[in-house]
């Protein structure tokens, strides 16, 4: 098992990351640049994966995900609400590339029975991939934007986890989440089960009940460690992934 990025000088396993296309400023330059907050990379480098960023360049290809052991898929931009046959709210923001990218990204790691981890706009991209619809404006539903984060931050959500669930056997009963979100699952799709939910009642985890493993929470693990517990368990579903197809 790896935590810390040892396990008997086996190699690490290659963590996918979908990047944003976003105008960024660094040094002299002012660009169009594929980013990701660096805490992605800092949490699959510290449980001992190696993070390796795909930008969104078009239909994901099966030769890429033949190269990965495991995949997060990071937050970000709202999903096409077309995607799952609703008009646009006025407060939607999307982006197509990324939508390209990620749907055809999840469907070959799924079919590759990769394991992945969905973070917030990724476990909607699950939700939406697998049949389910959004909560296209949190706030009109629950009547407040306690979910919504600051600019550039998070609030903290109490979050209970379902007895028995993956995601309650890796991050415990409870837990204080990091949340930035004004849209969450509606309808949950078939493929799914809720296994976290706040106290307005927002699902913020999801997962399946048999096949590789496939978590998805509505906040962001990636800024608290004590939350990293997550990534922990994906490199290791990754690493016995890797020695399996090494086999």
């Amino acid at each position: 098992m790896r935590a810390d990025g040892s396990n008997d000088g086996a190699p690490r396993p290659l963590i996918g990351l979908p990047t944003y296309l976003e105008l960024a400023r660094f040094g002299s330059w002012h660009i169009d640049s594929a980013v990701l907050p660096h805490s992605y990379i800092q949490m699959v480098a510290e449980a001992g994966g190696i993070p390796v960023l795909l930008p969104p360049v078009g239909v994901a290809r099966p030769e890429l995900v033949a190269r990965l052991d495991g995949l997060v898929l990071t937050g970000g931009a709202d999903v096409a609400p077309a995607r799952y046959g609703a008009p646009e709210h006025s407060l939607v923001y999307t982006r197509p590339d990324r939508d390209e990218s990620e749907f055809g990204l999840f469907e070959l790691a799924r079919a590759a029975e990769l394991p992945i981890l969905a973070v917030c706009r990724g476990l909607q991209v699950v939700n939406v991939a697998f049949g389910g619809t959004l909560i296209q404006h949190l706030p009109d539903v629950v009547g407040h934007a306690d979910h919504s984060g600051t600019v550039g931050g998070f609030t903290v959500t109490d979050v209970v986890t379902v007895p028995g669930s993956r995601v309650a056997a890796i991050a415990g009963p409870a837990v204080k989440a990091n949340c930035h979100h004004h849209q969450a699952i509606d309808v949950l799709a078939s493929a799914l089960v809720a296994t976290a939910h706040a106290a307005d009642g927002t699902i913020e985890a999801a997962e399946t009940t048999d096949g590789p493993f496939l978590v998805g929470v509505q906040w962001h693990p990636e800024v608290d460690a004590v939350d990293r517990r997550l990534i922990s368990a994906l490199v290791v579903a990754a690493e016995d992934y890797r020695r399996e197809r090494t086999s």
